[in-house]
């Protein structure tokens, strides 16, 4: 089960504290799964492999739009959060959900505390990767031949896995708002398909002639949600950030991700109207449950979290 929180709007420094409190909890099992959905003030947020020069507007502009800036442990680059954009925090414990294709979420693995730990400190070492600019390849052969070297025939979610499954909540999510999304390989995120600029899916041209053809006419793919996490002994925190109804100029103030050549958009953007903040809200934890395999609890104070369930095998 997963137990999913409304915020509202915070600032980035209480919702950064909120986390590790949160993940301190649930690494000492005293809550189950947690999924806080809210909004945050302006501000931009760098991951640990940002770049300070993808923040291209200076600290008087900053402080003249107010913006924060903050550095954070999550993996990826620089981004930013505010109104209008649906921000997901995910605190799960990666033991407690089976990989795909293997069934029903699953209870944590049975094994050694020396193993646990040495498995976790293998996932920590790779955990300040996993975000914007995340290579699917990559990070798998890495993690994979860890686990090949140490026996370990893993049936819980790991790094990849995890993100590869909020992109599928995201997609799903844009889905129900009739807006075809899309992966990108080699970047993490959800993208906007294809479409010309008379609004057909460019999937349906006939040929790879006319594909080109209508490539060459196309509006470029635009980033719609970011993803960048952070993990440590299996338990996760930072998530996604979906944009419904933002202020997109904000973007103007950094290069999102580091990346040059794909613009931003939001939901409002590519549908010509603005969306309700709690409908979308609502669809996020209708895909939660399916995609995670998990029934959502909808509760209203962080005092009403229940504690940790063990899911039955």
């Amino acid at each position: 089960m997963i137990s999913l929180i409304q915020l509202g709007t915070i600032d980035y420094a209480t919702g950064l504290k909120l986390q590790q409190h949160l993940v301190a909890l649930r690494k000492e099992e005293k809550i189950g799964d947690v999924l806080l959905l809210l909004e945050h003030s302006p501000v931009i947020t760098l991951g640990r492999n940002a770049k300070t020069t993808n923040v291209v507007a200076s600290s008087e502009l900053l402080a003249q739009r107010g913006v924060e800036l903050f550095e954070t442990d999550r993996g990826g680059d620089v981004t930013f959060h505010g109104p209008g954009q649906i921000v997901g925090y995910p605190i799960f414990d990666l033991r407690c959900f089976a990989r795909v294709g293997t069934g029903t979420p699953a209870r944590p693995v049975e094994r050694s505390s020396t193993a646990v730990a040495d498995s976790a400190k293998n996932l920590d070492k790779h955990n300040d990767r996993v975000g914007h600019d995340l290579s699917r390849a990559e990070i798998s052969q890495e993690i994979g031949a860890v686990s090949a070297a140490e026996g370990i025939t893993r049936k819980h979610l790991g790094a990849v896995d995890f993100v590869r499954r909020l992109e599928e909540v995201l997609i799903r999510t844009c889905a129900d708002f009739a807006l075809p999304t899309k992966r990108i390989p080699g970047l993490t995120g959800v993208w906007t398909s294809g479409h010309d600029r008379e609004g057909h899916d460019l999937s349906r041209a006939a040929n790879s002639q006319e594909k080109e053809a209508a490539s060459a006419a196309a509006a470029p793919e635009a980033k719609l949600a970011a993803i960048g996490v952070h993990i440590s002994r299996f338990v996760t925190s930072h998530g996604f950030a979906l944009n419904v109804n933002p202020d997109l100029s904000y973007f103007d103030l950094i290069i999102p991700c580091g990346i040059t050549t794909k613009p931003v958009t939001s939901m409002q953007k590519e549908l010509s109207k603005p969306l309700d903040l709690n409908t979308v809200a609502e669809s996020i934890s209708r895909n939660f449950g399916v995609v995670f395999q998990s029934q959502i609890l909808w509760v209203d104070t962080l005092d009403a979290l229940p504690a940790r369930t063990v899911a039955v095998p």
